[in-house]
C-alpha cells in the first residue's frame, strides 16, 4: 500500500462520525410556486405543489436514484438542494449544516462541493466561449488555480479524466458532438472536487450507445472520487444499473424508497409496480406474452391535488381512507420505506 493510500485510510478511520452521517439530508422539503389562475376565474392565487413535504438522505459515495413521470417534482427536488430555487419550507443539510440558515459566504463555500449536470449539453454550455473557458470559468470565480496557467493544466487533466483530448479546450462547443459537449459538462462540474453532484437527467438527450458511455464514465468517477450523486432519470434501466437506492415520487410526493435490486424485484407501492411493468422486455417473445395492467386516468392537476393520497384517484387498492389521510412512509423491510396503508410487508 502507498503511502498516499495509508493516508487516506486513517483519514477515514479518524473521523467514524462523519462518515457515517449523510452528506445530504432533506427534511420535510416544500417547493410552491405561487401563480394566478387567469382573469377567467377573477385572478385568485393558486400555488403549484412542486414538492410536497419530500424526505431522504444520501450517504456518502452513494448514488439515489430520483424517479417517477414527469412533473412530479424531481428536478424540482435537485435545484431546491442546490439553493438553486429558494424551498417554500423544509431543511437541506449539507455535511450537517443547514444550508437554509447559512450567510452568502458560506452558502458559496458549500456550492463548491455541490455541483450539477444538466439535461441539455447543448444548452447548458456557453456558445461563445471555449470549452477552456467553461471548465475554468467555476475556478476562476472561486478563486482556485488563480493563475492562467494553473486553470490550463487542470482543464487539461479533467478533459483527460472524462475522455477527451485535452486540445478539445480550444474548441467550442459547437464543434463537438453532443456526447462530447455532456462530457464537457461533467468536467466543469468536477472542476471544483465536488463531494456531491446532482445528475438531472444527464443522459436522456444522448443516443442510446452514447448513454452507455456516459453512464460508465458517472460510476467510474464516482468510485474514483468517492461522489455522491442525486440520479434523476426516466430511464429504470439506468437507474438499476448506476443506483444503489431508488426513490419514486409521484405529484410532487416521496411513494416508495428501497435498495435499487430489492425496488425492482419486490414494488410494493402500486405506483411503483405500475412504473415497472410499463417497461418493455428486450425479448419480444416475452413481451407480447405478458400481461399489460395499463393505469386508469390522469395525473391530478399539481394546482389543485386531490386530498389525502395523491395516488388515490389512480390506485386499485384505494379505500375510503386513501381519500381522507396522507399515508406517512412506513419502514415495512430494513430500508424498504413505502407511503401506502394498504400495502403490508411479504
Amino acid at each position: 500500500m502507498s503511502a498516499a493510500a495509508g493516508a487516506t485510510l486513517r483519514e477515514v478511520s479518524s473521523r467514524p462520525q462523519e462518515m457515517e452521517r449523510p452528506l445530504v439530508e432533506v427534511r420535510n422539503l416544500k417547493m410552491h410556486f405561487a401563480v394566478s389562475s387567469g382573469p377567467l376565474f377573477g385572478g385568485a392565487a393558486a400555488k403549484v405543489k412542486a414538492v410536497d413535504d419530500v424526505s431522504f438522505t444520501i450517504a456518502r459515495g452513494e448514488t439515489l436514484g430520483l424517479v417517477g413521470e414527469s412533473g412530479c417534482g424531481k428536478t424540482t427536488t435537485g435545484r431546491c438542494i442546490l439553493r438553486l430555487e429558494q424551498p417554500t419550507s423544509g431543511e437541506i443539510l449539507f455535511e450537517g449544516r443547514d444550508l437554509g440558515t447559512l450567510d452568502r459566504k458560506a452558502l458559496n463555500e458549500k456550492r463548491e462541493r455541490m455541483q450539477v449536470i444538466f439535461q441539455d449539453p447543448y444548452s447548458s454550455l456557453n456558445p461563445r466561449m471555449k470549452v477552456g473557458s467553461i471548465i475554468g470559468e467555476p475556478m476562476k470565480v472561486h478563486g482556485i488555480h488563480p493563475k492562467q496557467k494553473e486553470r490550463e493544466q487542470r482543464v487539461a487533466e479533467l478533459l483527460s479524466v472524462c475522455g477527451l483530448n485535452p486540445k478539445f479546450m480550444d474548441r467550442y462547443p459547437h464543434e463537438m458532438s453532443g456526447g462530447q459537449r455532456q462530457r464537457v459538462g461533467i468536467a466543469r462540474a468536477l472542476s471544483l472536487n465536488p463531494r456531491f453532484i446532482v445528475c438531472d437527467e444527464a443522459v436522456s438527450a444522448l443516443d442510446v450507445s452514447i448513454q452507455a458511455q456516459v453512464i460508465n464514465l458517472l460510476e467510474n468517477l464516482r468510485d474514483k472520487f468517492h461522489l455522491s450523486y442525486l440520479f434523476i432519470a426516466h430511464d429504470l434501466s439506468v437507474v438499476r444499473h448506476l443506483c444503489h437506492r431508488v426513490a419514486v415520487m409521484y405529484l410532487g410526493r416521496m411513494v416508495e424508497i428501497a435498495e435499487s435490486d430489492e425496488l425492482f424485484v419486490n414494488p410494493l407501492h402500486p405506483y411503483t409496480q405500475a412504473l415497472l411493468e410499463a417497461v418493455p422486455i428486450p425479448d419480444p417473445h416475452v413481451e407480447r406474452q405478458r400481461a399489460h395492467r395499463v393505469m386508469q386516468g390522469e395525473v391530478p392537476s399539481p394546482i389543485n391535488p386531490p386530498s389525502g393520497c395523491v395516488f388515490h384517484p389512480r390506485c386499485p387498492l384505494a379505500v375510503e381512507s386513501c381519500r381522507r389521510e396522507v399515508p406517512p412512509l412506513r419502514e415495512l423491510k430494513p430500508g424498504h420505506w413505502v407511503a401506502c396503508p394498504r400495502v403490508g410487508a411479504t
